[in-house]
């Protein structure tokens, strides 16, 4: 497994350590702004918007297009609903996606952007002690496919973004009559277990490529503090043929 993961940072310009090579955060955001061009996206949806950070970013890097935030946690979505109201082409959606319709209990992690519909486990708590989870709340799950909205309809070019902390495989089967109209995935993608459950980067990359998507580019995300070990990565994903 190893040996695959490294091949592929090769690839694409990436050292695969204990100790990641540093790359400017610049260089990193213009070749994502250029794939979102490349593939034309007209509709991003974020799923685990958290307080909107993901969509500041992609305002700053000059994605001018429709964006759909989902976010369940209250006091997230108050945060992130402020801010939407402010862009037309924002809106927010106070929901989590999974593969079935109904309330759920999610683990409220103490800096809320780690909070899951999985359990945490104590490798994760180890490497980010303020990600412990400090409470759970109720939550509305549904499932993107029974998500009606009028710009996922009109979009020619969707490029769905998930941060969901362990819960993507989840998300994409509640996703799967719309994946023939989604051109482009990002995924957070575990190197080692960090939520009970969850799969990991080499099975998640094998059932991308099995629904037609390659991976075209990696952000580095969550290291160990102690060892310098990546435990995380965002994986970019896009459908060659379109």
């Amino acid at each position: 497994m190893k040996d695959k993961i490294q091949n592929i940072f090769r690839f694409l310009g990436l050292e695969f350590s204990r100790f990641p090579r540093k790359i400017t955060l610049s260089k990193r955001d213009a070749h994502f702004m250029q794939l979102l061009k490349e593939f034309k996206i007209d509709l991003i949806l974020d799923v685990g918007a958290a307080n909107g950070g993901y969509v500041e970013w992609v305002r700053s890097l000059g994605y001018n297009k429709r964006v759909i935030s989902f976010e369940p946690l209250q006091v997230s979505f108050a945060e992130l609903m402020e801010k939407a109201n402010q862009d037309s082409l924002w809106e927010a959606a106070n929901f989590a996606l999974g593969e079935t319709e109904e309330n759920s209990m999610i683990h409220v992690a103490g800096n809320l952007d780690s909070s899951s519909l999985l359990p945490m486990l104590e490798t994760h708590e180890k490497a980010a002690p303020h990600a412990k989870v400090t409470r759970q709340e109720t939550i509305q799950k549904i499932r993107l496919d029974n998500f009606d909205n009028a710009w996922i309809n009109e979009a020619k070019s969707v490029f769905l973004k998930m941060d969901v902390q362990g819960y993507e495989k989840q998300v994409l089967v509640g996703a799967e009559n719309l994946l023939n109209r989604i051109t482009g995935l990002q995924i957070e993608m575990s190197l080692v277990p960090l939520y009970a459950g969850q799969i990991l980067f080499e099975e998640q990359l094998q059932r991308c490529k099995n629904l037609g998507y390659e991976i075209y580019y990696v952000r580095p995300g969550l290291a160990d503090p102690a060892t310098g070990r990546l435990l995380q990565l965002d994986g970019i994903f896009f459908k060659p043929s379109r």
